[in-house]
């Protein structure tokens, strides 16, 4: 169909936008504001966010505050071809929390959807009918590959997806040093740069100032990297990187990461 799609993501996971194939209009939706630092300027940040889908708009939202929802509820209906509306997104991106609030807020019937933060929860579309003028189609959570959300147990996944506003912790590194965040990576960062860290708050980041022989037997890959770059380790978050630097990073062969012009 040439239906509109509504793609649902989240601050700290937009590269893999570009790893879609997507061919109808489609509306980007940043979900989660709540737990992006207000500092941050929510407009910068959107524009910042690059992907080669055909983007006819974008918008911040936060489901828990009820955040710019009639914003969206208005795009919705001003960019639909059609009464069918699909609604896609990574899983944990916050989509299924967002319909849930838009049939609350919108809907003539309001049965709600199941949530959860484990991969795959909605197993075939659901379509939702909200007024008859539109009907909003979920559909199955999509398996971010390289994902270190895939590879981990319960417990760390609680630990990894943020539940509150994120302080993204700044590294001065003025000495040569390795940061191991909570076992789960490991950098090896030549001095004279920043590192800031847009994780979860619960992730602990450990600082060594002299060789230390933990996570090396992970793989590991040397990256040169160019000041306002980020690191991205997918389903994770990303780092800032303030200045020029040589990093070597371990991870398992399973998560993958990337590097990127930073959208902060």
């Amino acid at each position: 169909t040439n239906d509109l799609v509504v793609l649902v993501t989240d601050f700290l996971n937009t590269e893999s936008l570009n790893e879609l194939t997507i061919k109808n209009p489609v509306l980007l939706v940043l979900a989660k504001r709540d737990l992006i630092p207000r500092h941050l300027d929510e407009n910068k940040l959107l524009y910042n966010i690059k992907t080669n889908l055909n983007i006819v708009d974008k918008v911040v939202v936060g489901s828990k505050n009820n955040y710019n929802l009639d914003l969206l509820f208005s795009k919705i209906n001003n960019r639909k071809k059609s009464k069918n509306v699909y609604v896609i997104g990574y899983t944990n991106a916050g989509k299924s929390t967002l319909i849930n609030k838009i049939i609350k807020d919108y809907a003539e019937n309001k049965t709600e959807i199941t949530t959860s933060i484990l991969p795959s929860t909605t197993l075939d579309l659901i379509e939702v009918p909200i007024n008859r003028e539109l009907t909003i189609i979920d559909t199955p959570g999509l398996l971010d590959d390289g994902s270190i959300i895939l590879n981990v147990d319960g417990k760390t996944l609680n630990k990894i997806l943020p539940r509150k506003e994120i302080t993204p912790p700044v590294i001065q590194v003025k000495v040569d040093q390795t940061i191991i965040a909570d076992n789960l990576f490991r950098l090896d960062v030549t001095k004279g740069t920043n590192l800031i860290f847009y994780i979860s708050n619960d992730i602990k980041l450990d600082r060594y100032f002299k060789p230390t022989d933990k996570l090396e037997k992970l793989p590991k890959k040397t990256l040169n990297i160019k000041a306002g770059s980020d690191i991205v380790i997918k389903g994770l978050g990303f780092i800032k990187v303030t200045r020029d630097c040589k990093v070597d990073i371990y991870t398992n062969n399973e998560t993958k990461f990337t590097v990127r012009q930073s959208i902060i």
